[in-house]
């Protein structure tokens, strides 16, 4: 089982597999060879305990790596509490020496913990790379499919106009494939209007 993996100089964790979108270009959708996000490995039989995952941060040099990432095949925020948890364990044992902390998420984490998580990440999390994907509420339900419908595109608006509030680093990712450049300039323009960055990633065909 795959908890915690390198990847370009940097300590990957995968907690869960659960998601509650199924995004058009999601990897774990492919099976091609040659990347960790396209093959079996990240595919969990069962979600570790947080001990676990912490016994696997343990056995390998933390403090070497660039960054720290919660990101797997699945949505990290499912598993919010355990994040928190070995966040405040590592800081405990590393100090100042742990690497920044990263979650990947798609923003929902308010929506699906039924609460508001937000103010659980300050001093905890350095960045949040939020998966903004589209540019209304429409195209977001069709390209992404959240269970909870439209109400989760306004949700992870929110999620980031909040977030900029308590964490150091909050950043809307949109997926170039193809995409208008204008369509570009309009996440900008979001992304400006929540006073958060914009990073267009390239697309990664599995």
């Amino acid at each position: 089982m795959t908890i915690t993996y390198e990847y370009e100089g940097a300590l990957y964790v995968n907690l869960t597999n659960r998601c509650n979108c199924n995004c058009e270009f999601c990897l774990r959708h492919g099976k091609k060879e040659g990347s960790i996000y396209t093959e079996d490995s990240l595919w969990l039989e069962r979600e570790p305990t947080r001990q676990e995952a912490l016994d696997s941060f343990l056995s390998r040099d933390v403090c070497s790596y660039r960054e720290i990432v919660f990101c797997g095949y699945g949505e990290p925020t499912y598993r919010i509490d355990d994040i928190v948890w070995l966040v405040d364990q590592l800081k405990e044992r590393f100090g100042d020496k742990l690497p920044p902390v990263r979650i990947n998420t798609n923003g929902h984490a308010n929506l699906i913990q039924g609460r508001d998580v937000v103010p659980d990440l300050k001093g905890r999390i350095d960045t949040l790379s939020i998966s903004l994907n589209a540019n209304t509420a429409a195209e977001y339900v069709a390209l992404c499919h959240p269970v909870q419908g439209e109400a989760a595109y306004q949700a992870m608006l929110d999620f980031a106009k909040e977030a900029k509030d308590y964490v150091p680093h909050v950043v809307f990712t949109v997926v170039d494939k193809g995409t208008a450049p204008e369509e570009i300039e309009e996440s900008r323009r979001i992304a400006d209007s929540l006073g958060v960055k914009l990073r267009v990633r390239s697309y990664i065909d599995s």
